[in-house]
């Protein structure tokens, strides 16, 4: 029986290296930004800026567009008015090239292991399968899947599921991550375990990051800067600095003084938002 043997490529560069270095002009600039589906205004005149390495939390009741805005800056969509940038690329091919999107599920293929799943953005990019698996193996170290790398996706646990998918966003080697509420999914403790974690890993591996998620502890916790959204359409009616070094352990930083109080008036600017 013939063999079929793979084309020979090149080693795929390091995860610091998608083309533009992580953190080195791959800021998002957001201006004026308005998008409607047919007579339905989904978003309201929205300015927003993330410099190079920083996160960004957005935070807003459902339905306000949190979602429909990380398409429309990977250039998935386009808006109805206004213009976005990231990295200084402006039309939705340059956009999409320099950031990778982690949606609400992980999406993982049931019949890859889990290494596999992880360097499916390399093997997409023409890397060879052995390639791929050694430029993932560290990652798998690094942050706590030793032991799991030829586990297949029903194997593992909802946490270390989306741990997967969060190291396949990062082998991209974009220098931009958009999440779409990454941990929607898991129980309160898995949560809070995997909030701990992303802060970890996005200091191990930083990017310029924007974080959507319905959870004002989260945003807080894991980014710089917080935005908070009205409800539809989404126009920023707050915007707050976030108290606390991610570096801090998540106890002791969501149980801070300066940290409640900081929560309390994302909860109300929320609250109002809503309204």
């Amino acid at each position: 029986m013939q063999t079929t043997r793979e084309a020979p490529t090149a080693e795929p560069r390091s995860i610091s290296e998608g083309g533009t270095r992580p953190g080195s002009g791959a800021g998002i600039v957001v201006d004026s930004l308005e998008h409607a589906f047919a007579d339905r205004r989904v978003i309201d005149t929205l300015d927003l800026r993330a410099a190079p390495r920083e996160v960004l939390g957005l935070v807003g009741p459902s339905g306000c567009g949190k979602s429909t805005l990380l398409e429309l800056i990977a250039g998935l969509r386009e808006p109805t008015r206004g213009s976005i940038a990231i990295g200084g690329g402006t039309s939705p091919d340059a956009r999409l090239r320099r950031c990778a999107y982690m949606p609400q599920r992980d999406l993982l293929l049931p019949w890859l292991s889990a290494i596999d799943n992880a360097g499916l953005a390399l093997r997409n990019r023409g890397v060879r399968r052995a390639a791929a698996r050694r430029a993932a193996a560290p990652l798998f170290e690094r942050f706590g899947l030793a032991g799991f790398e030829r586990a297949r996706p029903a194997e593992l646990s909802g946490g270390m599921r989306q741990r997967v998918a969060f190291l396949r966003t990062l082998l991209a080697g974009k220098p931009a991550l958009l999440l779409d509420e990454p941990f929607a999914g898991l129980d309160a403790i898995t949560r809070a375990e995997m909030q701990e974690w992303l802060s970890a890993a996005l200091e191990a591996e930083p990017r310029t990051a924007i974080l959507v998620t319905h959870d004002v502890e989260e945003a807080l916790y894991l980014s710089d800067r917080v935005v908070v959204l009205s409800a539809r359409p989404g126009r920023a009616v707050a915007e707050l600095s976030a108290p606390a070094p991610r570096d801090h352990p998540r106890t002791a930083a969501v149980t801070a003084s300066a940290f409640t109080a900081v929560r309390e008036r994302a909860l109300a600017a929320l609250a109002e938002g809503s309204r």
